[in-house]
Order: structure tokens, then C-alpha cells, then sequence
């Protein structure tokens, strides 16, 4: 284990710019994962881990989880509590950090090709939704997620610790548009979310075992240009006085009413 006792030391100031900055991440191509629990889940997902920083005073609590992670990690070092608090973005940090290769996972594109059931994402914004969408999405067996480019930064410390894991375990790819993406995979049948009267409720749908179901944004739904492609729109039939859903309870039916 390697100390540091300076807050201006390089690898503080690196984590500091990593947890930020989307744009430092992506020239990187490196992101934070902070907690015990989601550096246990990035050893055990196989994922690269550049460093592993851990707060002297939990050293004698946490020493059998810090052995399994240090096992998976390239190099770790020790830090004191003030110069820990000046790298976590928690309010009340666990004294476990890594810092993460953005994942790879080109295998999405060959499960796409041989069918299943895929979420595509249109510009989701905020970043706890989009954490809890992979969680959800995670939990509910859903075979992998599609980003459009202008959907907030899914290695971004609030997505990583919301999606509570699911970021290392459930596969995603990012294109350029969501459109685009529906457009050049025709074996998939589409399904755009959206709040028309017109539009199929979700509950009556019998998802193609080939399916992507596209939820948008938090305030414009999903792009009229990439409704314009799908092959069906499906709403959430609404019986009481609510006008709306968050973004992620939304999310939560829709995918629960295709998977099962």
C-alpha cells in the first residue's frame, strides 16, 4: 500500500477531476465508483481497477473486504481522513474508493442481433433517474441498455451509486441517436413510450420476444423523430389525478410490463 498525505498530490487531484468532470471521464476513460459495496461489485464483475484508495481508519473494519478488492486492483493506496473526505462525494463515506476503466462491453451488439429485450434510453437527463432505470432494469432481467450520446454521463458518480451495481453487471452500448439505432436493427420491434391518448396501453402489449422498448426524457418524452420509426407507441393508463410520473417510476412499469 502506498501513502498519501497531501491533498495536492496527483491521483487526489485526478479523482477530484474524475468525479466533476463527464468530459475529463470520457479523455480518461476512467470513472469513480465510491463504497464498499460497489468496489465489491466492480472486483466481481471482472472490471479494471486502476486504483484502489482507502482511508486509514477503516483499515481493521473493512480488512477482509479490502483484501479482496486490493486482489483486483492494480495498485492501492492509503490515505488519510481529511485528504479521503476531500475525494467522496457521499455524506457519509464507507473509507472505500476505486477508480474504474470505463467497461467494455462490445457483446451487447451480438445479443441485439440474436433477439431478446432491450431498454433505449432518448436523452435522459438526470442522473438519479438514470441510475435507478439501471437498477431496475438490472433487476428485472432486462438484456441490456441503449443510450443516445445526449443522455447524461452514465459514469457519473450519482448514476454509478444509484444504479447500486447494476452499472458493471447489466450490458449497455451508447449511439448517436436513438432513431438511428431503431432504424439499422429491424429485427428488434419497437416500442415508444409516450402519453397519447392514441397510443396502445401498455398493460394490453404482447411484447415480440425481439423487443426494445424507448423511454425519453424527464420533460419532452421521447423525440417525435424517433416515435416517427417505431413500429407501436404504448402509454401507462393513468386512472387517478396525477398528470404524470417520475421518470424512473415510469421506466420501472413499462419495463416490468414487457419482461414479465
Amino acid at each position: 500500500m502506498i501513502k498519501i498525505t497531501s491533498k495536492d498530490n496527483s491521483l487526489i487531484k485526478h479523482i477530484n477531476k474524475l468525479n466533476k468532470s463527464s468530459k475529463y471521464r470520457k479523455q480518461n476513460n476512467e470513472f469513480v465508483a465510491e463504497g464498499v459495496r460497489l468496489c465489491i461489485d466492480a472486483v466481481q464483475s471482472n472490471a479494471f481497477i486502476s486504483n484502489l484508495v482507502i482511508c486509514e481508519d477503516i483499515i481493521d473494519k473493512y480488512i477482509d473486504v479490502i483484501n479482496e478488492i486490493e486482489a483486483g486492483s492494480e495498485k492501492t493506496y492509503v490515505v488519510s481522513k481529511s485528504v479521503f473526505k476531500d475525494i467522496c462525494e457521499t455524506k457519509t463515506p464507507q473509507g472505500v474508493l476505486c477508480v474504474i476503466k470505463a467497461l467494455d462491453k462490445p457483446t451487447l451488439f451480438d445479443k441485439i442481433k440474436s433477439g431478446g429485450k432491450f431498454v433505449a434510453l432518448d436523452n435522459i437527463q438526470d442522473p438519479s433517474n438514470l441510475g435507478t432505470i439501471l437498477r431496475t432494469a438490472d433487476a428485472l432481467g432486462v438484456n441490456g441498455i441503449i443510450l443516445s450520446e445526449d443522455c447524461c454521463d452514465i459514469y457519473s458518480p450519482k448514476v454509478v451509486r444509484g444504479s447500486m451495481g447494476a452499472v458493471f453487471r447489466i450490458p449497455f452500448i451508447t449511439v448517436k441517436t436513438i432513431k438511428e439505432f431503431i432504424s439499422e436493427n429491424n429485427n428488434l420491434t419497437s416500442y415508444a413510450s409516450v402519453v397519447y391518448d392514441t397510443a396502445d396501453k401498455i398493460t394490453d402489449i404482447k411484447f415480440n420476444p425481439s423487443s426494445v422498448l424507448v423511454i425519453g426524457n424527464e420533460g419532452n418524452g421521447v423525440k417525435e423523430d424517433t416515435v416517427s420509426v417505431c413500429d407501436y407507441t404504448v402509454t401507462i393508463p393513468m386512472n387517478g389525478r396525477a398528470e404524470s410520473l417520475n421518470a424512473s417510476a415510469a421506466a420501472a412499469i413499462l419495463m416490468w410490463e414487457m419482461i414479465k
